[in-house]
């Protein structure tokens, strides 16, 4: 049987923290938050199930502090809303928007925990995307100006930001493969989100440091491809699918230009001055966050548009999500940003955690082993890497609390406590109280 024993083996400087978003746990229903593209997408494509009413951190935050705290965590990663903000015009400020984050920071440093907030996790206000979205390089303006008010109102009371969490996300996922908000399935329409989502982190890092000496990085979401088997046919599609994922991201924000192989399928979709953008999104950053869960068995599959692949599962050991089990993938993208990207770079895993069927026993307990399993298995591939001599600096677990899972609604936990939708208590689970066992010795 697993445990997190693991824990005591790191360095005492080591950062542990939990993670969450904005649109996943606070409810939009309150503090005259305004829509973003997940409101649509919901109405549209989920019945309806969104997040007005989430985890109602809004009104429990300082209850989910405490147990953050409680657990022996040191640091807490949360995203501002932009929506919650400004609700419906640009340069119209909620002042209860203004006046929630306000608090929670001062709850964060009060339970002593250091905030690692997050500009963009994924809530656009509607607005934005009547114009485009993500397709309009006129987003990424309007991103820089918040990211302008977010450093002037609030920089004073956090060391580190991130930019964007998850770019692949917001790009891939939400314009080709249409999954996420806001839903479209083109190419083109992919291919413009992709550059214009990093264009919108170079702006935004040059506007944080224009403001604030605090340290900014961007948080990327890396997923390892294995070839089906060695067909050269499956390598060749599980390089392309390297190169859109992962590549992409970090060539662009790292050595300032994108694989060509994701080139060929993609140029002829950018602006003609993409080259240029590049040295704007090459800005160089101050820390690196690594999202990762899982693998993809990748096979070759002829396309009408040059995506020549298709994402399996294998046989391994997998979550509620369906994804597998695979923590040699973590070490394997710890080791490739710092051998092939940047040396010195200080790396935070940002994310990393499962999906558990959970439920509540005869005792009112959640008694989730698997969830251990996984945490245990991901952070021994963090101490290998570190045992090597590479900067990784922190492990934030997702996350704190069961939230809305996006397009799976409410019915994915990922959670290390339980969140009952219908009384809005919380409820530990095991894996809650095993961190708190190894942290709070």
């Amino acid at each position: 049987m697993h445990n997190l024993s693991v824990i005591q083996e790191f360095p005492s400087d080591f950062i542990f923290g939990v993670a969450t978003s904005s649109y996943q746990i606070e409810g939009n229903k309150n503090g005259d938050c305004g829509l973003s593209i997940w409101d649509d997408f919901a109405r549209k494509k989920l019945n309806g199930i969104d997040g007005k009413e989430a985890c109602r951190h809004l009104d429990f935050f300082k209850e989910d502090i405490k147990l953050i705290k409680d657990a022996g965590f040191k640091s807490y990663r949360f995203s501002f809303s932009w929506p919650r903000l400004f609700p419906e015009k640009n340069q119209k400020l909620n002042n209860l928007g203004l006046d929630f984050y306000n608090r929670l920071l001062d709850e964060i440093h009060k339970q002593e925990l250091e905030p690692y907030p997050t500009l963009y996790h994924w809530d656009l206000p509607i607005r934005f995307q009547d114009q485009g979205g993500w397709t309009n390089k006129d987003t990424a303006k309007y991103f820089s100006d918040f990211a302008l008010f977010i450093a002037e109102h609030f920089s004073d009371r956090y060391n580190k930001i991130a930019t964007i969490n998850e770019p692949w996300c917001v790009s891939w996922l939400s314009h080709y493969l249409g999954e996420h908000a806001p839903g479209i399935k083109d190419l083109r329409s992919a291919a413009q989100a992709m550059h214009n989502i990093l264009y919108a982190h170079g702006l935004a890092v040059t506007a944080l440091k224009s403001i604030s000496s605090s340290e900014v990085g961007i948080v990327l979401n890396n997923e390892y491809a294995s070839p089906i088997n060695d067909d050269p046919n499956n390598i060749d599609a599980a390089n392309l699918f390297d190169a859109i994922y992962n590549r992409w991201f970090s060539d662009a924000i790292f050595l300032g230009k994108y694989p060509e192989i994701a080139l060929e399928v993609l140029g002829k979709y950018l602006p003609s001055e993409f080259r240029d953008d590049l040295k704007i999104i090459s800005t160089p950053i101050d820390w690196l966050g690594l999202n990762y869960y899982t693998r993809s068995l990748i096979k070759n599959y002829k396309s009408n548009d040059g995506i020549n692949y298709e994402c399996l599962r294998g046989d391994l050991k997998k979550t509620d999500m369906d994804w597998e089990f695979y923590p040699q993938g973590l070490g394997y993208f710890i080791e490739r940003i710092h051998n092939e990207y940047n040396k010195k770079i200080p790396i935070y895993i940002t994310e990393n955690g499962m999906a558990n069927k959970d439920f509540l026993n005869e005792k009112n307990e959640i008694i989730d082993l698997d969830r251990i399993e996984y945490f245990d298995l991901h952070l021994k591939e963090v101490l290998k890497c570190l045992n090597k001599g590479i900067p990784i600096k922190g492990y934030f677990a997702w996350s704190l609390m069961d939230n809305y899972e996006w397009s799976f609604g409410y019915e994915k936990r990922f959670g290390m406590v339980y969140v009952d939708y219908q009384s809005f208590k919380r409820i530990p689970k095991k894996s809650y109280y095993e961190f708190q066992k190894y942290l709070c010795v």
